[in-house]
């Protein structure tokens, strides 16, 4: 067996469900509050559709295209793999929502259906339906002349309506709305307040259904059961030169509009008349592509699901840290360019970033604002800041990547409104996808221009930055800014050649670093001496990477991995991977930072990216990771991954089979990451705020010695001491 043999990679769609498993987890955890339970069903079903929408779909274009009988067949039967542990998920998810709803009730919380209504509430849903909600909804009645598949929008779950007569049946289907209306109503109380009553907007419509029938059909019963369809999520850009990449994206996001449907959700108590028409006026042959369920397919509103208990039925809601070097600082280029700033987001706040590109649309110095735009929140304070910047007279340039996946139409509306204002916008390379997450400043100050930098590994995002994990690197370093400076040029002159000695881009450098960084650590570890890899990605599915990483193994060096999603990698394969070691974080954060550590003979080279360890962000895509300089930036990191590492409530083992373990106890202390890092960071901010507040009185007394900028330096040193945590060793 060898490093290349398919035998050590795992199938990527299949680990992609081993991910989404850990994410069903959290919803069968006790421990987990209730309402929390529920709402990872959502994100459980959410992340399904994304599945078929993106993978699922490439798997079956490969089959169609395929051109080599054992591709054909590798591809087929992969497709019979995933259908396997599709249908084997969705009874273990059905069995869970049914066992919440029993505990909901116990909670004196009641999600009832059409048939449980009180005569209380039931003349109560049909005035609101017909106030509130009626005229959110025009059925479709389906004929031979239309063109369903053109008809029906992707991801969204509708109702089949069979109207039965005596002699025929007229086919219907009703757009279940989400946008206009709640997805939950709350039903007055009736005979106590303790208990609460919610019902779903589906068995709104189902309560009510003869509303919307009967004045205009004759028919002796009627029959109503839901179904969804999910399309091919990719599309082809027209390659003609006269054409603007905007018009482009226009273009191609109706063509996913009409798609053809990868898969079909329906009520496995459909009748089989009704899966027969459904089936056939949709094109749809596969099996495969058929996933029966249960009553409701639009889970995704389930994240939202709503609260109407006690307090404790969720997560308490945690406050955000201010940082101090930048909270104590009226203007935020005052603190960078004393030293380099560190936040991890939901941890820190996030308008501290905000704030900073407030304060450039106004402030006198600044000269310019150039920045990376990939998912943004819709209403969206930084953009409205770009805005007022070109007001000021700041030459705004803003990199707009169109093809953020399910987020094109937003990206393209924003491109739009920044142009109006007066914002360069720039759509970045045909050919590469523009991820990374930069942002740079050009400041005049003594007469010559200061450069600040932003380089992070999330989005730009005051939404997703509550509840995914990223950090964020603020730097007056101005090597590393010229460095960002030079990745924007890049962007709008790629055929020019630019030399990065400090920052990895993708698609330029990044293989050539990591590979270098992994041969030292094969170097060493052959000699005996200190080697140690600890990674952190959200997706490991590189074949070169993995080689090397096998490579690494086999020679001694000691990697541990942090892998949210997808993983590749097979580990404790004994000579090969024996010396690798792969856990999984899934709690209440989405834990989205990637991180490199090398141990590098113990310089402890860190880097925070905005790549995964996968082919296109290496090869296909503009992606940016930065070097850690500071020391106390580098301990701090060194400390929240060794807390991760430790995690004993959270953390699951990704062995060979898949099987998502969680890493056992013993009797060891209690380990919840995710809360652990926020107590850390909470004595650290702390501490540096402390220190901080000595560093003013001392200015305030007029202690000359005192002004520089050293005391803060070793203040933030020694504030980023470990705390209760074990450094990360080889």
């Amino acid at each position: 067996m060898t490093t290349g043999s398919d035998k050590l990679l795992v199938e990527k769609e299949l680990s992609w469900l081993s991910f989404n498993e850990r994410v069903l987890q959290e919803a069968c955890d006790p421990n987990v509050p209730i309402v929390e339970r529920v709402r990872f069903l959502g994100i459980y079903s959410n992340n399904m559709d994304e599945f078929f929408r993106v993978r699922v779909a490439a798997v079956r274009r490969r089959l169609q295209l395929g051109s080599i009988t054992s591709d054909r067949d590798r591809n087929r039967h992969l497709l019979q793999k995933i259908q396997t542990k599709v249908l084997a998920l969705q009874e273990k998810f059905d069995a869970m929502y049914a066992e919440l709803m029993r505990e909901l009730v116990r909670c004196n919380i009641f999600l009832v259906n059409e048939q449980q209504l009180s005569e209380f509430h039931s003349p109560w849903l049909k005035k609101h339906f017909r106030d509130n909600l009626r005229q959110h909804i025009t059925p479709l009645i389906i004929n031979r002349h239309q063109d369903l598949p053109m008809l029906l929008r992707d991801d969204t779950t509708y109702l089949a309506v069979s109207l039965n007569s005596d002699h025929q049946r007229q086919y219907a289907l009703i757009e279940v709305p989400t946008k206009n209306v709640p997805r939950f109503v709350e039903l007055p109380t009736e005979q106590t307040k303790r208990k609460k009553h919610l019902i779903l907007l589906d068995n709104v419509i189902r309560h009510c259904v003869h509303e919307l029938f009967s004045p205009f059909f004759d028919y002796n019963s009627i029959e109503v059961y839901s179904m969804k369809i999910t399309r091919d999520a990719e599309f082809d850009l027209d390659d003609e030169l006269e054409h603007s990449q905007l018009e482009k994206m226009t273009q191609a996001l109706k063509q996913r509009l009409t798609a053809e449907p990868v898969r079909l959700v329906f009520d496995r108590d459909m009748p089989e008349h009704m899966l027969t028409m459904l089936t056939d006026r949709l094109g749809i042959s596969n099996t495969e592509c058929l996933v029966p369920g249960g009553r409701y397919h639009s889970f995704k509103d389930f994240i939202g699901f709503p609260n109407p208990g006690r307090k404790y039925l969720e997560h308490p809601k945690l406050k955000a840290l201010k940082h101090p070097l930048f909270y104590k600082s009226v203007n935020k280029f005052d603190a960078l360019a004393r030293q380099d700033i560190l936040l991890y987001y939901p941890y820190h706040r996030f308008s501290h970033f905000t704030e900073l590109v407030r304060q450039a649309a106004y402030d006198p110095a600044v000269k310019f604002i150039r920045i990376n735009v990939y998912r943004v929140a819709r209403q969206s304070q930084i953009m409205h800041s770009l805005m007022e910047a070109v007001k000021n007279g700041k030459k705004v340039t803003a990199v707009v990547e169109l093809a953020a996946r399910f987020d094109e139409e937003a990206n393209i509306e924003w491109s739009k409104r920044l142009a109006e204002a007066g914002v360069r916008v720039h759509h970045g390379i045909p050919s590469l996808k523009i991820h990374s997450k930069l942002c740079i400043i050009g400041r005049e100050e003594e007469g010559k221009t200061r450069l600040y930098a932003h380089i992070g590994t999330g989005n730009f995002n005051e939404s997703t930055a509550r509840i995914y994990t990223d950090f964020s690197l603020f730097t007056g370093n101005q090597e590393i800014a010229s460095e960002v400076a030079q990745v924007f040029e890049l962007i709008e002159h790629p055929y020019r050649r630019y030399q990065f000695n400090h920052l990895m881009v993708s698609p330029y450098n990044v293989r050539e670093k990591i590979d270098a960084l992994i041969e030292h650590e094969i170097e060493k570890a052959s000699s005996r001496k200190p080697a140690a890899i600890n990674l952190k990605v959200n997706n490991l599915v590189d074949r070169a990477l993995i080689d090397k990483l096998y490579q690494a193994s086999a020679a001694g060096v000691k990697i541990r991995l942090m892998v949210r999603g997808m993983c590749a990698l097979v580990p404790g394969v004994k000579a090969i991977s024996d010396n690798i070691q792969i856990y999984s974080v899934v709690d209440r954060f989405l834990e989205h930072a990637r991180v490199m550590h090398f141990h590098h003979s113990g310089e402890n080279r860190i880097f925070i990216t905005s790549a995964d360890w996968m082919k296109r962000n290496l090869d296909e895509r503009i992606e940016v990771g930065a070097p850690i300089l500071d020391e106390a930036l580098k301990q701090t990191i060194m400390d929240i991954m060794a807390i991760q590492f430790s995690d004993n409530t959270k953390n699951r083992l990704i062995n060979q089979d898949q099987t998502n373990p969680y890493r056992t106890r013993g009797n060891k202390r209690k380990v919840r990451s995710q809360i652990a890092i926020l107590d850390y960071l909470q004595q650290r901010e702390k501490k540096l705020a402390e220190l901080k507040q000595e560093e003013n009185t001392e200015q305030e007394i007029g202690n000359d010695n005192k002004h520089t900028s050293e005391p803060v330096i070793a203040a933030d040193k020694q504030a980023g001491t470990p705390l209760k945590c074990q450094k990360i060793t080889p």
